[in-house]
């Protein structure tokens, strides 16, 4: 039966983000569960070209991304995919109407992954909008339930919290980024001079990018509310804490927070939003 298949491919989709992202899990569990299935398929999806070009260092990644790629225009157009993955996110992207150039956009970052190393200021915004914008908007497609001038109108939010989310996983993983595949994200910024002015140039175009996302997230409906919401907290967390991080550090270390500290930052932003402290 191809609802049996249907329901191991969203569990491979559960169980990705799972085992991927701790952080984004928790976020998930804090929307409305309507909207679990699409979300997890959306970041199975996503999480699965990230890892071709981020490290299947023994095998051809072009290839790779390029079969990938035509996998996933097929399962959209055919409505199905044995690849489990594959198989639930076109479900997620036919049954809530993504628009094919998101998925597009997406895609031709990761294609940028590829041989890109430096990234000029165009380079990178381009970067930005692939990699993490058009991924709020997939998940804001979802949020809406087919509601287009709602999803018009908070698409320019959700744009700016997905860069904000970017730009610290950016400053986050500048080590690994740097030291293991070679990559500078930054435009302009010649990480043998990276020091604290850098980075608070930096730091402040992140702050204006989260105070435009947060207020877009005030205004989404409220199933969807407080779980992004919580992955709002949980990068803002990491983001004060990367602040008060020397320029030094984070050159050779990556700032993480610990999961007890992600458990107990969650259960205080629940009770605050009982609270309608948000």
């Amino acid at each position: 039966m191809k609802t049996l298949f249907d329901s191991v491919s969203h569990e491979m989709s559960q169980l990705t983000t799972k085992r991927y992202s701790t952080s984004f899990s928790l976020g998930i569990s804090f929307l409305h569960k309507d909207l679990h299935q699409p979300i997890y398929a959306i970041y199975g999806f996503v999480r699965f070209a990230d890892e071709i070009v981020d490290s299947f260092h023994d095998f051809d990644k072009e290839a790779l991304l390029a079969d990938f790629k035509q996998q996933t225009y097929a399962a959209i157009d055919k409505g199905i995919s044995l690849n489990p993955i594959l198989n639930s996110f076109q479900w997620a992207v036919n049954a809530y109407q993504i628009p094919f150039e998101l998925i597009e956009t997406f895609l031709q970052s990761m294609e940028m992954d590829l041989d890109k190393k430096a990234y000029d200021v165009g380079n990178y915004e381009q970067y930005i909008l692939g990699s993490a914008e058009v991924v709020g908007l997939m998940c804001l497609k979802v949020f809406v339930n087919g509601d287009e001038a709602e999803y018009n109108r908070l698409k320019p939010a959700a744009m700016k919290l997905g860069s904000a989310f970017q730009k610290i996983n950016f400053l986050r993983d500048l080590k690994a980024d740097y030291q293991e595949l070679g990559r500078t994200y930054f435009p302009k910024i010649d990480l043998n001079a990276f020091d604290t002015t850098v980075k608070k140039e930096i730091e402040a175009d992140i702050e204006i990018d989260f105070q435009l996302g947060y207020e877009g997230i005030k205004q989404l409906p409220k199933n969807a509310r407080f779980g992004v919401y919580m992955a709002y907290i949980y990068y803002y967390k990491l983001f004060k804490k990367i602040k008060t991080t020397t320029a030094d550090t984070i050159l050779n270390e990556r700032v993480r927070i610990p999961n007890n500290k992600k458990y107990r930052l969650f259960l205080t932003s629940y009770v605050r939003h009982n609270l309608n402290m948000l």
